[in-house]
């Protein structure tokens, strides 16, 4: 599943492509909203809030604006394309959005949730989100008091809950959990003084995020948490099962949490293990 600063980076792409620009194109291809119509319609913006995706247009006839949602998950992309480019982005029986503009055109592929709502109902799908690391309202005391409030939860699986913090996928939480040495089994309220761990946890999140949505990261960012710049380096734990840890050499151990693949160091990191 993408991570928030992926999402935030399409948010972008699809922002400048769009926004302040009128549909000449609008084709929603799923069963629900296949007969929903945006051309004419001008782009407002495109927001990335966590890992949603909300592109809002200006209102029409009968309505106050209106918001298309999606969101990526596992396998979902947004491609952005010249106006008369041919689409890269996979076969067309998978593309499930399409807005053209005069000059390009915005292709969803594979997107497994696809909604239009109105703007005035946008809480309905995001207002359940804890503070977005990458958005406005991002608050590490208020991320912190979320994470507290489950203090028998492993740390894992506290930092993948959006309602906690909205933006950290599952390479960000081995990550985290390595720069907080501690396992990601480990319950928060065992966490070495839970209350000051979980508030620089938070603020660890919001620099690494940051860090991988400049410039340096470009659009097929290459994630890096390390701040190594040598080949291999980029990531402390995450995909490096069986090779030696970057801090202390120790072989980096992998097991499955909440279904999902995990990465620790046993040395570097104390606390329960599967």
């Amino acid at each position: 599943m993408p991570e928030g600063d992926s999402v935030w980076r399409a948010a972008a792409r699809l922002h400048e492509a769009l926004a302040g620009k009128r549909l000449t194109r609008s084709d929603l291809r799923v069963p629900r909203f296949a007969t929903a119509d945006l051309t004419g319609r001008t782009t407002l913006d495109v927001t990335p809030r966590g890992k949603h995706l909300l592109a809002r247009f200006e209102g029409g006839d009968g309505d106050d604006g209106l918001t298309l949602h999606t969101h990526l998950r596992m396998d979902g992309a947004w491609h952005v394309f010249p106006a008369a480019a041919k689409w890269r982005g996979g076969p067309v029986h998978e593309v499930r959005v399409v807005l053209g503009t005069a000059d390009s055109t915005a292709v969803g592929y594979r997107l497994p949730v696809v909604e239009l709502i109105r703007t005035a109902d946008e809480d309905r799908v995001v207002g359940h989100l804890g503070p977005d690391l990458l958005g406005p309202d991002w608050d590490p005391a208020r991320a912190a008091t979320n994470l507290l409030a489950a203090p028998d939860r492993p740390l894992g699986e506290a930092l993948l809950d959006q309602r906690n913090l909205a933006g950290i996928g599952n390479i960000y939480k081995s990550e985290l959990c390595f720069l907080a040495q501690v396992t990601p089994w480990t319950p928060v309220g065992d966490l070495p003084d839970p209350e000051v761990t979980t508030v620089r946890l938070a603020g660890a999140a919001h620099r690494l995020l940051r860090a991988n949505v400049g410039e340096r990261a470009g659009h097929g960012a290459h994630r890096n948490t390390t701040g190594s710049h040598r080949p291999g380096q980029d990531l402390f734990v995450y995909g490096r099962a069986r090779r030696p840890c970057l801090r202390c050499g120790t072989p980096i151990r992998e097991a499955r949490q909440d279904d999902r693949p995990t990465y620790w160091c046993p040395s570097c990191q104390s606390g329960p293990t599967p």
